[in-house]
């Protein structure tokens, strides 16, 4: 009688799928959540933190290198009962490690410093920003690993290139060296956690 009257009753609603009922949940999760105001300042505090760090880790380094010196004086000869002295001074611009290495830790510090002064939240200005953060972390990491190999000559020698260690007679020089050297390294750990960072950021909802 309802079909000849013409009062047809509505087909019940298909049930939903487990394919649309998790779309749905992850869509959820990534954009209708909400995180609480206090944690989203500390993300966002994360890397300016970082950046500081390695700025500050970086310009230690360049300054501590580009400082160190020592001078030595050794006796060369005698002439009768007068012996003859000559000085020796140790400088890291005798070695082009150690000027490359003051050179990118200088520019790693500079520009650090000039992201934290002039930061924007622009998807263009983060992209390059993210892509110079790689470049200068590979200057950084480079500029290291090329002191401490001339660090390391210096410390040992090398006995079959006849090659002696200058460390026993120029202590303070290796020993501020060294200590510029870890700085360094710092400053590589820091940027190398601040990509890690900005990836995962930029991977994330």
């Amino acid at each position: 009688m309802d079909l000849e009257r013409g009062d047809k009753k509505p087909p019940p609603p298909a049930p939903r799928t487990a394919a649309t009922t998790t779309t749905t949940t992850t869509t959820s999760a990534c954009s209708g959540k909400k995180r609480p105001p206090l944690r989203d300042s500390l993300v966002a505090l994360q890397p300016v933190l970082l950046r500081a760090a390695a700025a500050l880790a970086a310009a230690a380094a360049a300054a501590v290198m580009a400082l160190d010196a020592q001078s030595y004086t050794a006796v060369v000869a005698i002439v009768g009962t007068r012996p003859l002295t000559q000085t020796f001074t140790a400088r890291f611009s005798d070695t082009p490690a150690f000027v490359y290495f003051v050179i990118a830790n200088a520019i790693a510090a500079a520009y650090n410093l000039l992201v934290l002064l002039v930061r924007r939240r622009r998807t263009t200005a983060s992209l390059v920003v993210r892509m110079l953060d790689m470049v200068v972390m590979a200057l950084l990491a480079t500029g290291a690993a090329a002191a401490a190999s001339m660090a390391e000559l210096g410390r040992n020698g090398n006995a079959r290139a006849r090659w002696n260690p200058m460390c026993d007679r120029f202590g303070s020089f290796c020993r501020r060296g060294g200590a510029a050297l870890a700085s360094s390294f710092v400053g590589v750990a820091l940027m190398l956690a601040l990509n890690l960072l900005s990836a995962a950021s930029g991977a994330g909802c």
